[in-house]
């Protein structure tokens, strides 16, 4: 997770903006908050045209007016992601459905700009929603990032969902090997006695076998 920034919005650099010289300064933010922001900046400055009205989100201070843009009929897609990402990550709760409709969306970058800024945003229904994405068969084609959210976050809700959504993908020729194999890593990373008989039977799918090895290794033995 993002360390805490308090109830600051994080504003986004504008095109016009003076770049630092060599040595100048440091960020104030994690380099992977860095890179995440880099990233959303050029790809919404893009999609947007680099408009005023990008410049304009992308510099205001007002939650107020980022909040309207989520419920405002006509806005485009690029300003509500942009509008969303500033308030999670300032941890303004107004962002969180709009959140939610992007970490299961079809294009992989919103989805990941999403589960960054709800691992910010500290609303205690993110875990609950990110689980259900993840289990949900019918997008399960999306739900690398809900995966990866809920190993983030460790919720109760995680070992219970990725055990789940890993169970459903060790049949022959399952398509999302992807999903499986974060399942296999998150459950490493959780470390929870509970997923030892669902990584038992990854061993047996070659794709999975060697993650699933490693997994175990990671989870303490009962005594």
């Amino acid at each position: 997770m993002f360390p805490a920034l308090g109830s600051a919005l994080v504003v986004l650099p504008c095109a016009s903006a003076r770049r630092p010289a060599p040595g100048e300064g440091r960020s104030p933010y994690p380099r992977r908050m860095d890179e995440e922001l880099r990233s959303l900046t050029e790809r919404l400055r893009r999609e947007s045209g680099g408009t005023a009205a990008y410049e304009r989100l992308a510099g205001t201070a007002d939650h107020d007016e980022l909040a309207g843009v989520l419920t405002e009929s006509g806005q485009p897609l690029w300003a509500r992601e942009l509008a969303a990402f500033r308030l999670g990550l300032a941890g303004d709760r107004r962002a969180f459905e709009a959140l939610v409709l992007l970490l299961n969306h079809r294009d992989p970058p919103r989805c990941a700009a999403a589960a960054h800024a709800l691992a910010r945003l500290g609303d205690p229904r993110t875990a609950r929603a990110a689980a259900a994405l993840a289990t949900n068969e019918l997008r399960v084609a999306y739900a690398l990032h809900p995966v990866r959210l809920l190993v983030e976050l460790r919720a109760p809700e995680s070992v219970p969902a990725l055990i789940t959504t890993l169970q459903r993908r060790l049949t022959p020729h399952d398509p999302h090997r992807g999903v499986a194999l974060a399942c296999v890593d998150g459950l490493g990373t959780l470390g929870d006695h509970r997923a030892r008989p669902v990584l038992k039977e990854a061993l047996a799918h070659p794709t999975l076998a060697e993650a699933a090895v490693r997994a175990l290794e990671r989870i303490p033995r009962q005594r």
